[in-house]
Parts: C-alpha cells; structure tokens; sequence
C-alpha cells in the first residue's frame, strides 16, 4: 500500500515538516472543488480553516463553536459536499456525532484513538519503521482475502484517560 506522505504533522501551519501551507491547501481545494463543479464558497472555506487548525477530528458542535457566523444548516450541507469531493474524511464513532477532518491526502498519514464511552476521537502516528510493518501486514491479510489493498486507516477503540 502506498502512503500519500510520510510526514506526521496533521496542522498546515507551514512547510518546515513538508505540510502544505494554508493557502497552498486553499488552492489545492478550490482546484479539487472546481472539478466537482462546485465553489469554493467563504462558508466551506472557513470550515476547511476550522478542520486544518486542530490536531484531531471535530464534531459538529465543535466546528460551529470554532466558524464564527456559520449556521448549522450551512455546516452540514457544506461538509457533506465536501465529503463528497473527497476533502473531508467522515470518522463515525461511539457518541452520538460523526468526526469530520481533512482528508488525509491533504495532511499527512495518521490513525485515530477512539473512546468507546464519550467518543473523542485522537489522532495518532507511529514511527516509520513500524508504518511499513503495519503495512505489510495489513496488505498481506488484505492479498490472501483477494483484496488488492490500496490505503489503510487504523482507527483504535478503548477509553480516553478522562472515561478511565
């Protein structure tokens, strides 16, 4: 399986890490947006601004606590579009509401931790050499099952040190 990059950085706040800048994800957005044929409107772009300032998966609430201005109608339609161009990535957890981040195309490659009783979703990062062998493993489970894998994603369960 091919990763798209193997930094660990999740945040676009520069390119010291080799992360794209937040004005490069902009242009790289609006691109993917225009292919869709779909804007780049200043109601997805401040949710697209809210998701690459956090380091970890936001629900709603949390994303309309962080947009000034932005109504939850507006939000949800806006994510969902955004899902359906492929640049946000929906994380469906234990609690009532779905996590939303960017899609990891446009950041980095990461896992998640995910809390089985409040459902807080984490990302995480392991090091490169155990990266290959996850990969390796997952891509030989997937090949014996006839699957031709193509990425992975590791989502953990368990409980959150404040549900502990």
């Amino acid at each position: 399986m091919a990763r798209t990059t193997s930094t660990h950085s999740h945040r676009h706040g520069g390119t010291d890490d080799g992360t794209a800048t937040v004005e490069e994800l902009h242009v790289t957005i609006a691109q993917r947006l225009r292919g869709d044929g779909l804007r780049y409107t200043g109601s997805r772009r401040k949710v697209v601004e809210v998701l690459a300032a956090t380091d970890r998966p936001l629900t709603l609430p949390e994303i309309l606590d962080r947009a000034d201005g932005l109504a939850q109608s507006s939000a949800y339609r806006n994510l969902t579009e955004l899902i359906t161009a492929g640049v946000v990535h929906r994380i469906v957890s234990g609690d009532e509401f779905s996590h939303f981040e960017l899609a990891e195309d446009l950041t980095s490659h990461h896992h998640h931790l995910v809390c089985t009783r409040c459902g807080r979703v984490t990302d995480f990062t392991v090091d490169d050499e155990l990266e290959a062998a996850l990969d390796a493993a997952l891509d030989a489970a997937a090949r014996r099952q006839g699957f031709e894998p193509e990425h992975h994603r590791l989502d953990v369960g368990g409980r959150c040190a404040n549900c502990r």
